[in-house]
């Protein structure tokens, strides 16, 4: 048999000397390794400042959760600084094709959060829901695409961690394309990466002060949901009750941060007041549990904001009111009223304030961005999340975006409890 003699890849050069070998690699690459060294060590830096309420050991994306949780409170208070100014000026507002608003927030959010993981993890791709397209095209005529250009670049500058290095209007809109359509192409094999949603509820951000919207940020690793971030400026004690209840009582209302990790639970606390004052005491953190409600006709239902309770198979069975006063009967369940999007609804599940949350899927497809850390959120508290026919949903179904799902039917989000019945009374009722 003849012997094979392998030589060093072309980019790599052995060195004999002292009775030693060295492998040295060409400028670029030591460069590129330096990068990757230093970014490895901010990201660990920044888990160890940022305080989780279970440690490393424990999780084995700690460093990518504590990175998420940081970059999703800046981004809420980019949120909260733009809604305060919103209505101020002119061109803070866009219309996408879907007829669909987006603002400066949802801009400045993803562009924010697409800088701060690239700076930690620039190896992991992002898939996010904006891309600058419609910037770059918008009434370019009238200076408007400038204007709002810089709207968000100033918003981006004003919370980004890394404050020492100037933004320039191309730095910006690169970041919001770092999570566009066109931006990473993915193939059948496993991947991981980033899912953004910048704001979900747009319609609500720009609602009055009480309309709930959400910055969510989760971490699929092999096609799995693995640690996400749920930040909602608005929500209140009102709102959301802990298991803490004295204890939460007692603290001012700053919004609320959930947190997931596989196999660590759900948390929540306050957001931090300030940017830069981020909490470190594991003892803010509050476990979070879905409830446990195991009759249907007692559970606190939950359906999106744009869709009628006669557009779920449940009313075939059940009649639904809002008034939480009455007693109801064995025919009659209770509809919340949250006005949101989707991933607000998925913390309202998973902070165990609603039992269940069902959505009608009016098109073959939803967007990944808008169920993906909300689908980590409800497990860690002890919820389920299947389409209609009781199959989980699939991420990696969009085999070269990861943008897409398709649910056979829609999505039901529950308490786990719930979940089996209402996939029989569904699949019976579902024409």
């Amino acid at each position: 048999m003849p012997l094979l003699h392998l030589s060093p890849p072309p980019h790599r050069l052995l060195l004999a000397g002292g009775g030693r070998r060295r492998l040295l690699l060409p400028a670029a690459r030591r460069r590129s390794l330096v990068r990757v060294r230093a970014a490895a060590s901010a990201a660990a830096a920044a888990a160890e400042a940022y305080g989780l309420p279970f440690p490393p050991e424990r999780a084995a994306h700690h460093r990518e959760l504590a990175a998420a949780a940081a970059a999703v409170e800046r981004a809420c208070r980019l949120c909260v600084d733009v809604k305060r100014t919103l209505l101020s000026g002119d061109k803070k507002i866009l219309e996408k094709n879907d007829q669909t608003p987006v603002t400066v927030a949802d801009f400045g959010v993803q562009a924010l959060i697409s800088l701060e993981l690239q700076r930690l993890f620039p190896s992991i791709p992002l898939v996010a829901e904006e891309d600058s397209a419609s910037l770059r095209s918008s009434n370019t005529d009238d200076n408007s695409s400038n204007v709002l250009v810089e709207s968000i670049s100033s918003a981006v500058a004003e919370k980004v961690s890394n404050a020492n290095s100037l933004l320039t209007h191309d730095d910006v809109l690169r970041a919001i394309d770092r999570g566009g359509k066109n931006a990473v192409s993915f193939d059948s094999n496993p991947a991981s990466y980033w899912v953004l949603d910048p704001i979900d509820g747009t319609k609500g951000f720009l609602g009055g002060d009480d309309a709930l919207y959400v910055v969510g940020l989760a971490l699929v690793v092999n096609e799995k949901v693995v640690a996400g971030v749920m930040g909602c400026p608005n929500w209140s004690n009102a709102t959301i009750a802990s298991r803490k209840e004295d204890s939460a009582a007692a603290q001012p209302d700053h919004g609320i941060l959930m947190i997931a990790h596989v196999g660590c639970g759900t948390w929540s606390r306050h957001l931090s007041v300030d940017i830069g004052q981020f909490t470190t005491a594991q003892s803010t953190w509050n476990r979070c549990l879905v409830d446990s409600c195991s009759v249907v006709n007692m559970a606190r239902f939950c359906i999106p904001d744009s869709q009628t309770w006669n557009m779920i198979p449940l009313s075939v069975l059940f009649n639904s009111t809002m008034d939480e006063s009455n007693p109801r009967d064995e025919n009659e369940i209770l509809l919340l009223s949250v006005y949101c999007g989707s991933l607000c609804k998925y913390l309202t599940v998973a902070s165990g304030r609603a039992s269940v949350f069902v959505l009608r899927a009016r098109t073959k497809n939803l967007k990944s961005w808008d169920h993906a850390v909300g689908v980590i959120c409800v497990q860690e508290a002890g919820g389920q999340i299947s389409d209609w026919s009781g199959k989980p949903l699939d991420l990696a179904a969009d085999l070269t975006g990861r943008r897409d799902i398709y649910p056979s039917g829609g999505v039901l989000v529950t308490n786990g409890a719930l979940h089996g019945k209402l996939v029989e009374m569904i699949s019976a009722n579902h024409k």
